[in-house]
């Protein structure tokens, strides 16, 4: 239920976005929310995964010792894309996942795309 609430969240504020005319403070606050509640999606869905296959996830050698504070962290490396070296996964489920969740740079870089476009009709041509 909680990652249907981001996933709805998140396709609402994008469709605000999509429909402004002009960029203001509030659509960059905005677009910086939904990518943190992007981030959120993942972590729910990580979550959900652990519960339903525990151990899927794993830190080092051993499990994950604050499971929500470290699924947290791997949603939000996974999702910039920085990379995990400390954090892998061992199972096929969780790796799929991953690789989905990894695609979220594509959100950067459509919400800049429509940012940009909508800033450059806003402002007057030389």
């Amino acid at each position: 239920m909680l990652a249907a609430f981001f996933a709805l969240s998140v396709v609402g504020l994008f469709s605000y976005l999509r429909s402004a005319r002009s960029v203001t403070n509030a659509h960059l606050y905005t677009a910086v929310s939904s990518y943190l509640l992007l981030g959120m999606l993942w972590f729910a869905l990580y979550c959900a995964m652990d519960v339903f296959y525990p151990g899927s996830f794993v830190r080092g050698n051993n499990t994950l010792t604050d499971r929500q504070s470290e699924l947290l962290y791997f949603s939000l490396v996974t999702l910039s894309t920085i990379g995990y070296s400390d954090m892998f996964r061992f199972t096929v489920r969780p790796s799929i996942l991953t690789a989905l969740g990894g695609i979220g740079v594509l959100y950067v870089a459509i919400t800049v795309a429509i940012l940009i476009s909508k800033y450059q009709q806003q402002t007057p041509s030389p």
